[in-house]
């Protein structure tokens, strides 16, 4: 991406304002565009926040071209109110890597351009979580990150070898991880990593030897999780995906790590993504050993709250609640035996006819198993000749951020169009007696009796 230093910033382009907030009580309108605090030229939303703790400010607004500066007091507890139209103002770092494995590289051609950005901008990672490489940071941004404290930070390290780490990489540049981890140490900036394993690559010793570096970075590194390699058809050949019997040996390694993690962190510190225990058939570890939330959008430790959600909405089911409901679910081949078993267990409990379609994913290929990458055309393949009943239940995370569209751009009205049913996105079993509480109510006749 162009340097934008030194240039002047294009600052944020409003969408809304808060309510009783400053902006309203000044008059920002839609359209306008917050270029500076205190003469602070803005590149995001951090900078917006970061400058605009202050308690007296000099606000440089465009509005119809000209350049309007309006001097603003405010409160301690006090939001400026302003609502933007994106989080980065200055547009989105670029990945310089080339990950054999990269799962963008991977995506086939024609879906919505929002999907191929190979991102890798440590401002994401601070707003979001979302997972860098450290690759691409300037002294500038090395010195925002210690002024600005944007931590924590979550970074992709996939090994800690340099040679091994350039390699999985796909860049010969790629620097030492170590010295950058530590100099994060130093700016107590803390990080949430992820090993993406490729059996193969960076497994068995290679892996053990990255735990353990990441390890002795303790506490910066606060939590490492270890993730599967996603593989679609469109891979590179040499490539292997993860089998069970390669995820029962991180899991045998993980499981040898765990004293020395102990003594040094009293923590669990590592973890195994959920795809690696799914995969093996063993069962996922309890709600103790989730003892840091960090990594759950990472797929570290949904298993375990889908299960204790429904351990909880069962304790306060009625029986018999939804005797002649009839609701279809729909989800990846993965979780599919966890959730017919939760179904059957909610079915007999509640009364409801409750069916679940595990779908194989034929847009990715086969070996792409999570919800998540569900798509709409093989949700419906997969429901053809089905008799779905009342309602169909999709994965949420088969939508974007919205929860408007799928992967492939359907609208949950279209699919329900399309199938002639209802179409609710769910979470958890608790979300799906919610869906069907809602169904008895609508269908309970008026109480009230005629005149």
């Amino acid at each position: 991406m162009p340097s934008t230093r030194g240039a002047a910033r294009p600052g944020g382009r409003v969408v809304g304002v808060q309510p009783g907030s400053i902006a309203e009580e000044i008059g920002v309108e839609p359209g306008d565009v917050l270029l500076s605090i205190n003469e602070r030229p803005l590149r995001d939303v951090i900078d917006y926040q970061f400058y605009g703790a202050d308690e007296e400010m000099v606000l440089g607004i465009l509005r119809d071209g000209s350049v309007h500066r309006v001097e603003v007091q405010r409160d301690y507890d006090e939001e400026l109110g302003f609502v933007f139209a994106e989080p980065l103002f200055d547009g989105v770092r670029q990945c310089r890597n080339h990950c054999p494995f990269c799962f963008i590289a991977q995506m086939p051609r024609g879906m919505r351009g929002s999907l191929y950005i190979r991102d890798d901008d440590y401002r994401l990672s601070f707003l979001h979580g979302a997972y860098i490489t450290l690759t691409n940071l300037t002294e500038d941004d090395w010195y925002r990150i210690g002024e600005q404290h944007l931590s924590p930070l979550y970074v992709s390290v996939h090994a800690t070898s340099v040679d091994d780490r350039r390699r999985l990489l796909g860049n010969p540049q790629a620097d030492d991880i170590l010295p950058q981890l530590e100099r994060l140490a130093r700016l107590n900036v803390q990080v949430h990593a992820q090993i993406v394993i490729v059996p193969g690559l960076n497994d068995g010793a290679v892996l053990e030897e990255s735990v353990r570096a990441l390890l002795r970075m303790w506490p910066t590194v606060r939590t490492l999780a270890l993730v599967p390699v996603g593989l679609t058809r469109h891979c590179n050949p040499a490539l292997r995906p993860m089998d069970a019997e390669a995820a029962s040996a991180i899991l045998d390694l993980a499981e040898g790590l765990r004293p020395t993690i102990r003594r040094r962190t009293r923590r669990t510190w590592l973890f195994p993504s959920d795809e690696l225990y799914l995969l093996t058939g063993r069962p996922v570890p309890p709600a103790a050993h989730y003892d840091d939330p960090a990594q759950i959008e990472n797929g570290v430790g949904l298993v375990r709250s889908l299960l204790e959600d429904w351990d909880a909405e069962r304790a306060e089911l009625q029986s018999g609640i939804f005797c002649g409901l009839h609701a279809t679910l729909v989800c990846g081949t993965l979780i599919s035996p966890v959730l017919q078993r939760l179904a059957a267990e909610a079915a007999e409990r509640s009364g409801a006819q409750l069916t679940v379609v595990p779908v194989t994913n034929r847009f990715f290929g086969e070996t792409v198993t999570v919800s998540g990458l569900l798509t709409a055309e093989d949700v419906q393949a997969a429901l053809q000749g089905c008799a779905l009943g009342d309602v169909l239940c999709i994965p949420r995370a088969m939508l974007d951020q919205t929860g408007e569209h799928t992967l492939d751009d359907v609208t949950l009205e279209d699919l329900a169009e399309v199938l002639g049913v209802p179409v609710e996105p769910v979470a958890t079993m608790g979300e799906v007696m919610d869906v069907l509480h809602g169904l008895s109510v609508w269908r309970e006749p008026d109480a009230t009796p005629l005149a």
